[in-house]
């Protein structure tokens, strides 16, 4: 099955052509190179393949997975052995097809913009999707969250590889296909967000105490504790809380989590 399988993969590489501009950037060594890959064999086995989470990274220079891990042979029905090697077309061969073509879609936003930024600027970016994978032997289809940074910019700047956090969604999003978001931090330190329901550049400025009520937040403390922990009143936190809600553009806690879900802070 695996060389059959194979064979189609090479006759057709139908979906790496879409990323041609990735490969023909003028790419530079990368000094850290082993280091780098040696701390995500280390960080894969330090945090445990949680079932439902898979860790790659994307290789611009020559079109291919340079890393994997997790269950992926039970997420999407093909052998592990198929991925290691022809893995980045296998990637967008198991796209449910409506999916595939905002996938592509998305991928040159991501590339023209990344261009298009300083050098540290380009450091902060990073993007998330989500997407459905279609199982290759039963059909099923799953949900699944990406969250992903680059993980190579090499000396002259260009985008050498990603690091993928893909967890598997259990419960269907509100989306109906393929979703994205993808933020970075200015020179001046203003985070900009950009999503697919509204593309048009977000700048968010928050207060220092915001984005440390903002973190409690990720960290899933609650008003009480987040009160606690800064030595405020519950009706302060509030307070917070309804200003970051309005900086952000969200209408309810459940929005602010999606959209924070894409920040450092």
């Amino acid at each position: 099955m695996d060389k059959v399988f194979l064979k189609d993969l090479k006759k057709q590489d139908q979906y790496t052509k879409f990323f041609q501009n990735w490969a023909e950037q003028e790419f530079k060594a990368h000094p850290n190179e082993k280091r780098l890959m040696e701390e995500l064999e280390a960080l894969s086995k330090n945090i445990g393949i949680r079932e439902g989470l898979v860790i790659a990274c994307f290789d611009y220079r020559n079109l291919n997975l340079a890393f994997f891990t997790g269950e992926v042979e039970r997420l999407t029905g093909y052998p592990e052995s198929i991925f290691r090697k022809k893995g980045m077309e296998v990637s967008f061969t198991m796209l449910h097809p409506e999916d595939r073509e905002e996938m592509f879609k998305f991928q040159k936003i991501v590339f023209d913009q990344f261009h298009q930024l300083s050098l540290a600027e380009r450091h902060t970016f990073e993007f998330s999707y989500t997407t459905r994978w279609v199982h290759r032997t039963t059909r099923e289809i799953k949900w699944v969250m990406a969250k992903v940074r680059p993980y190579f910019i090499d000396k002259a700047g260009n985008f050498a590889m990603d690091l993928h956090i893909i967890f598997e969604l259990h419960t269907p999003p509100k989306v109906n296909n393929y979703d994205w978001t993808y933020s970075y931090t200015q020179d001046d330190g203003t985070r900009v967000l950009v999503t697919k329901s509204a593309p048009e550049k977000k700048k968010i400025k928050l207060s220092n105490k915001e984005k440390e009520v903002v973190q409690f937040i990720l960290d899933g403390l609650s008003s009480k504790l987040i009160a606690d922990k800064l030595n405020i009143s519950v009706n302060t936190v509030a307070t917070h809380r309804k200003n970051i809600l309005r900086k952000l553009g969200a209408k309810n806690v459940g929005e602010m989590l999606k959209i924070i879900g894409s920040y450092e802070f």
